[in-house]
């Protein structure tokens, strides 16, 4: 349906020769419908028009750069790739054979893909024939899953920790990152290994003791049919059990072999079927210790060689240690195989990681601070971190043992918040509510009664570390009205005072609650919590895809880069939509403006109103010519 539009004789005249005036557009913008007349007209037959299409007709694309914007992760890539220099990673390679695909392409390959949320080297593979940016990034080279899978098995192994810092160095240079505040979390990603794969220590030394009274009775059974030959092995030691089997197997084969060669010499059909007899009797405990007891015990110590100070093992990954993870699709508490994961960020960019195969965070504090001070990145001012690293040995670390700490920690201890509420104020149990008395060194009770200093005492906790406590007990608790809240022992109540242990807390306690600091402690949430949703909810990556240690911190660390590189990225395209967002508001300024900018000082001007009526004249001229002519009623056309 079109419409025509019949206005008056005048307004039509007046609107045909309309100028761009400010006045006149208001004057436009004020015409009534009512002055609009509907008209239906026919619709003419067309026929439809399409786009020429031939998916068959030879396409060439000759620059593949042109379809990648420039904001593209792969352009972020490509250009923190190329930064590195060539010496760096051909030293990780030996001369001669068969020219290999060049480092810096597998490399941008691989990071792509992660950051993709394309981890498997076969995955990788089709994204090379049919995704763009990757096909650009290997200049259209096609290295297989087994090649690619290679590189990151083996060749990033010694390679990754270089990489990864230099990659850290360009993020300082580039004034992304700072290394002043470094915030400190840790989370368990499942190992690649079978979930009911598992060894448990407790359950191999009960084992192990239940094989030792076995082989203790073996021997005193071998010591009754050998009489002498095996009666110096019959009272072993346990930890000398296999020595003493192979002796016995030893002489076992010997007196095997004699009543063999008896056998052959017997002419005796009843001779020989005794001799048989008395050669069967030696060979059943020869062949368990040979196939049974000496390969449990090789298996045994192997265990125990792999365990270290874990309690468990996978037996498809032996370097993975059960752990309780998020992940709970059982709802039940299920232990799976995985590794801690300590990260630390700033403005949600990974400063740094490491692997271990303990499940508390606890004692992984330690060990992570010693594998950045052997990096060659710069040590962080300030180590944020939750209540799962406050204690004491992790506080006496920070403190240092010169007189300068090693660095200042914002870490809460674990009753940091139970503290501040009123019902642990008025909890009698606790003696940090209690009146101290410094100068006499003892405590006075709720009943007022004294708490001495009785002796010291030291005491070694989980991780090793020796703790003095001071031992302060109540003079007389008989007819107190508040033993029953206070303590359940028996006798008089002790109170096991940790004096080292009081003044970290006191001190933890300090910065926490200064106000500069605590916003700084504010943003842990967002800064590392952050990052763990980004890798483990938005691209996937709760499971590994390597087996064994050192190849796991390879593949976390591509994880890391990718999540950087992505970072960059999300930076530049920000900066790109705000400067765009800046010009399109500019000129939609501009072109608001532009009418008043230049007529609205001219309107009333004497040259604007001759202008105005001379205008008017001539269209009343013509209108009084188009009068006498008839009107058409053909469509116009628009």
């Amino acid at each position: 349906m079109e419409v025509t539009r019949q206005p008056t004789q005048e307004r039509a005249i007046f609107l045909r020769n309309l100028t761009t005036t400010t006045e006149q557009y208001t004057m436009q913008q004020k015409l009534s419908l009512e002055d609009i007349e509907w008209k239906t007209v026919a619709k003419r037959d067309l026929a439809p028009t399409f786009k020429a299409y031939d998916n068959k007709q030879a396409q060439m694309i000759l620059d593949l750069e042109m379809y990648i914007p420039a904001h593209h992760v792969a352009r972020v890539i490509d250009e923190m790739i190329e930064a590195i220099p060539d010496q760096q990673l051909f030293a990780h390679y030996t001369g001669g054979g068969r020219s290999s695909y060049h480092p810096k392409m597998m490399l941008k390959v691989i990071l792509y893909g992660y950051s993709q949320k394309v981890y498997s080297c076969r995955g990788i593979e089709k994204l090379l024939r049919e995704n763009i940016p990757a096909m650009w990034l290997a200049a259209m080279q096609q290295p297989d899953f087994r090649t690619l899978n290679d590189f990151r098995g083996v060749r990033l192994k010694s390679l990754m920790d270089e990489l990864f810092e230099t990659m850290i160095q360009k993020l300082i240079a580039d004034h992304y990152i700072t290394m002043e505040n470094y915030f400190l979390d840790g989370t368990k990603i499942e190992a690649n290994a079978g979930k009911y794969s598992f060894v448990w220590k407790k359950s191999t030394l009960r084992f192990e003791e239940k094989l030792k009274e076995k082989v203790q009775a073996t021997l005193a059974h071998i010591h009754t049919l050998t009489q002498q030959e095996a009666s110096e092995y019959a009272a072993a030691e346990p930890d000398e059990f296999p020595a003493k089997l192979e002796k016995a197997a030893v002489v076992l084969e010997e007196k095997v072999e004699e009543l063999t060669e008896q056998i052959a010499a017997a002419t005796g059909s009843e001779e020989r079927k005794s001799l048989r007899k008395e050669r069967s009797v030696l060979k059943q405990p020869l062949k368990q210790i040979r196939e049974d007891f000496l390969p449990r015990f090789t298996k045994y110590e192997q265990q125990k060689a792999c365990f270290g100070d874990r309690n468990s093992y996978s037996k498809t990954d032996s370097d993975a240690t059960f752990m309780r993870m998020k992940e709970d699709h059982m709802k039940n508490g299920q232990l799976k195989p995985g590794y801690n994961v300590q990260m630390a960020t700033e403005n949600q960019f990974i400063l740094f990681y490491s692997l271990h195969q303990r499940p508390t965070d606890t004692r992984c504090f330690i060990p992570h601070m010693e594998q950045l001070a052997a990096s060659s990145l710069p040590f962080p001012k300030t180590v944020v971190a939750d209540a799962d690293y406050g204690s004491e040995e992790n506080y006496l670390y920070a403190m240092g043992e010169e007189k300068e700490p090693r660095f200042d920690f914002l870490i809460p201890y674990g009753n940091y918040m139970k503290e501040k509420t009123r019902r642990y104020k008025k909890d009698i149990r606790h003696a940090s509510n209690w009146t101290y008395d410094e100068h006499d060194d003892r405590f006075i009770c709720p009943n007022g009664r004294y708490v001495r200093f009785k002796k010291y005492q030291m005491k070694k906790n989980a991780s090793g570390l020796e703790q003095s406590f001071k031992i302060y007990e109540c003079e007389d608790c008989s007819g107190c009205p508040f033993k029953a809240s206070c303590t359940k022992a028996k006798g008089n109540r002790k109170v096991h005072w940790n004096t080292v242990w009081e003044e970290l807390k006191a001190k933890a306690k300090k910065a926490l609650e200064d106000d500069e600091k605590s916003a700084i402690y504010a943003l842990r949430k967002v800064e590392v919590e952050s990052v763990f949703g980004h890798i483990k909810g938005n691209r996937s990556f709760r499971r590994f895809s390597l087996r064994g240690q050192d190849k796991v911190h390879t593949e976390f660390g591509i994880v890391a880069l990718a999540h950087n590189l992505l970072k960059v990225a999300g930076i530049r395209l920000t900066a790109f939509l705000k400067k765009r967002q800046h010009k399109k508001s500019w000129a939609e300024n501009i072109t608001l403006f532009h009418p008043t900018f230049y007529f609205g000082d001219l309107l009333d001007s004497p040259f604007f109103l001759g202008c105005r009526y001379s205008s008017m004249c001539e269209q009343s001229d013509n209108s009084s010519a188009s009068a006498s002519r008839p009107r058409s009623t053909s469509t116009p056309r628009r």
